[in-house]
């Protein structure tokens, strides 16, 4: 038993003298993070060709996204306007002495429906350019 233990513990103290380790060295790849500058290209080619998104401004006419006609434009603001001020005119005469009379109004693209309820005030809002339609019920106090 002893001599296998001796001969066990020279083995092992070869082995050891034997073996050898190394450091780990971490070399980033990326040029940008202290990497090979050659690697640049490589890099730049492979990210290309996983891009999918399309450019805009390569697109057929890159005038044309930022251009608006100035009719259209006069258009959508006087309608805006138009809104705001009935909508002020709704409120105030709503929530004052008079009441909005009834009717069908008719402003550029929107058709506005005003109709009194025993229970308060129904408005009905459709855009013709569209088709879609905005109801808002406002009750009495």
């Amino acid at each position: 038993m002893k001599k296998h233990l001796i001969t066990f513990i020279w083995v092992l103290f070869f082995m050891v003298g034997k073996s050898y380790a190394q450091d780990f060295v971490y070399q980033p790849k990326n040029p940008a993070f202290g990497g090979s500058p050659y690697n640049y290209s490589w890099l730049l080619s492979s990210a290309q060709a996983q891009n999918d998104t399309e450019d805009v401004s390569t697109t057929s006419d890159t005038y044309s996204n930022y251009y608006s006609d100035p009719l259209e434009s006069f258009s959508e603001s006087l309608n805006q306007q138009i809104l705001s001020q009935l909508s002020k005119q709704i409120v105030s005469e709503q929530f004052g002495e008079d009441a909005l009379n009834a009717g069908t109004y008719v402003l550029g693209d929107y058709q506005i429906v005003i109709g009194n309820l025993s229970s308060g005030m129904n408005i009905t809002i459709t855009d013709s350019g569209t088709g879609s339609t905005t109801t808002v019920s406002i009750p009495y106090f």
